[in-house]
């Protein structure tokens, strides 16, 4: 498998961070030439788990450099939406999937819990804040690794803070709290840890 850059691809667009649609991109483009025969299974095992595990277009791209017609391709990042703003009575919020990741974020829920799940959210900023006026209701932060948040100067009347993830790397993404939490509790914890599944069905892409 070649190692160079491939040239439609430049050092910049290189040291990218590549999105969750990139990687499930190339895991079809790898799935595709091991049916047409261009890659072993024992290739195809290897490349998925270098494509599962990449983190920016230089290490996407050799895995795709030797197959035919894959030029790997970088969209132009978009512009993140500065102020998201929430305003509800009785219910509850729910940010989940490929959301887009405001700059800044408002909450004002009475009676209803807000569910802040980060695993395949796109955020285009280092920093994200959200503040908070809740009454009745709960705050849960899913969070990956790489991400930290910062409650402490959260207003709490009545509830608690549990924070369940321990930051052990860099920092790509910050999330700072603020605001006041009435009779509610805020919640910190990792994504759920996927059951792996069989090598046949790894490798065929029914693992979903």
């Amino acid at each position: 498998m070649s190692q160079e850059p491939a040239p439609w691809v430049g050092q910049e667009q290189l040291e990218q961070r590549v999105s969750h649609d990139d990687r499930e991109r190339v895991s079809e483009v790898l799935r595709v030439a091991a049916g047409d025969g261009r890659l072993s299974l024992e290739e195809l095992e290897e490349r998925l788990e270098g494509c599962f595990a990449a983190r920016t277009y230089g290490d996407l791209v050799p895995l795709v450099a030797d197959l035919p017609g894959q030029a790997m391709t970088v969209a132009e990042p978009g512009r993140a939406k500065e102020v998201a703003r929430v305003r509800r009575s009785g219910g509850n919020v729910r940010y989940e999937g490929a959301w887009e990741v405001p700059r800044r974020l408002e909450i004002a829920v009475r009676g209803g819990n807000v569910l802040l799940d980060f695993t395949s959210a796109v955020a285009r900023q280092p920093v994200t804040d959200v503040e908070l006026d809740m009454r009745g209701g709960n705050l849960r932060l899913i969070v990956p690794a790489g991400y930290a948040v910062e409650s402490g100067e959260v207003e709490m009347l009545g509830g608690s803070v549990r924070h369940h993830v321990t930051v052990g790397g860099p920092v790509v993404h910050r999330i700072i709290v603020t605001g006041a939490m009435t009779g509610g509790n805020i919640i910190v914890q990792p994504p759920r840890a996927p059951r792996r599944p069989g090598r046949l069905r790894r490798l065929l892409g029914r693992d979903r």
